[in-house]
């Protein structure tokens, strides 16, 4: 690398040799701060601090070059924290529009392929989620799904982006607990937290919503890189070198790292590349690639959904079921056919002749019925001899 020519100067003779270009790369991309690149290197810290500035800026047109017209179907966003010089809680109003203070970095994590499609290092406000997502539908080409977490933000971001024909949904998490609500979460969280899954636009599949390998990401992200990590001193002292830092990072991880999960790098399994990329390979790229924009938004095409699904004709979408909120009723059970109908024997009559004198007749059910009787008539004077009702 060849130091910026200083007033009055010619080109700086003394130019860092390849060897010691490599370990100063090698020892950032591996998490160290400048100071332990120095002590492990013996190359200066300014000279360290320059180069990784250069490297820095040159990953993310590197980077600008590579992702765009991507097919990434199932994306998770979050956002991790980080601090430039100070906490917030110490920075004036004069340092906080200056970039110093918190700076959360936010990630766009493909899935299953691990790659990181963007990110965007600023405040965690609307400023900064609007411009994460425009950057992020910049470098697509098909209408993805979206998962991110419960920062307000997002919605009117992704709106505004992708519009409301977006499959998009919201992971939220509640960190309360026997009563007690602990304001910050970001050393030690709840081993418990409750989760709560809510569609924001379109159809999106809340069994398969989640921001767990996003987060999982922010683990290795703070692993490669040393100004990120908490309780330390490696952290950045300018905004400009924090998002080299983070550029560099995530373009290393993108090209060069394997995921055990899938075999191969992010990169390879998102389409981007075709093998992996050495560290020379990186470093020749980054120090000879020109300065590259981001790319501009393009058409974005249907995604194909999971499942079963009919494609519409002139290429206007699917045609799939959704599942709606309702639990579905239980199949109702073909009624059982009629019995089939007893024949009835037709009477048969018989003779009274016919019966047997052993065969008792049938009762008359009549016959207590009291048969009529003729009145008397009361006589005063007794009653007449022959008279059969005299007693």
């Amino acid at each position: 690398m060849r130091p910026p020519t200083g007033e009055g100067k010619g080109p700086v003779a003394n130019v860092l040799p390849r060897e010691r270009q490599l370990a100063v790369l090698a020892a950032l991309v591996d998490g160290n701060s400048e100071r332990a690149t120095e002590r492990m290197t013996g190359v200066e810290r300014k000279t360290i601090r320059r180069f990784a500035l250069r490297v820095g800026m040159a990953a993310q047109s590197l980077h600008n070059t590579m992702a765009r017209d991507l097919s990434l179907s199932l994306i998770e966003s979050d956002e991790v924290w980080s601090f430039v010089k100070k906490k917030q809680s110490r920075v004036t109003p004069a340092e906080h529009e200056a970039g110093l203070g918190e700076a959360y970095t936010f990630t766009a994590l493909a899935m299953p392929s691990r790659y990181v499609v963007t990110w965007h290092v600023g405040k965690r406000d609307e400023v900064s989620a609007g411009a994460f997502i425009k950057d992020l539908r910049a470098r697509l080409i098909v209408m993805p799904s979206l998962t991110s977490d419960g920062f307000p933000a997002y919605p009117g971001a992704i709106g505004a982006s992708f519009g409301p024909g977006v499959d998009f949904a919201q992971v939220i998490k509640h960190y309360t607990r026997a009563g007690r609500r602990d304001d910050d979460h970001r050393y030690e969280p709840p081993r418990e937290p409750f989760l709560t899954r809510r569609v924001v636009f379109g159809a999106p599949n809340l069994d398969a919503a989640t921001t767990a390998h996003v987060e999982r990401n922010n683990a290795t992200l703070r692993h490669h890189i040393g100004r990120m990590r908490r309780l330390v001193l490696a952290f950045s002292k300018d905004p400009e070198h924090h998002r080299a830092a983070v550029s560099l990072g995530l373009t290393h991880y993108n090209l060069c790292l394997i995921v055990k999960t899938t075999r191969v790098t992010p990169a390879m399994a998102a389409g981007v590349t075709s093998h992996i990329w050495e560290l020379p390979e990186l470093l020749d790229a980054l120090l000879s690639v020109p300065e590259t924009p981001a790319p501009s938004a393009k058409p974005l095409a249907p995604r194909k959904p999971e499942g079963t699904a009919r494609e519409l004709p002139g290429g206007r979408g699917f045609l799939r079921v959704v599942q709606g909120g309702a639990a579905p009723s239980p199949p109702v059970a073909p009624a059982p056919p009629p019995p089939a109908p007893v024949p009835i024997a037709a009477p048969v009559h018989v003779e009274p002749s016919a019966l047997s004198a052993e065969q008792p007749r049938q009762l008359d059910l009549f016959a207590w019925r009291p048969k009529p009787r003729t009145p008397v008539q009361m006589s005063l004077f007794g009653d007449p001899p022959g008279d059969p009702t005299a007693e």
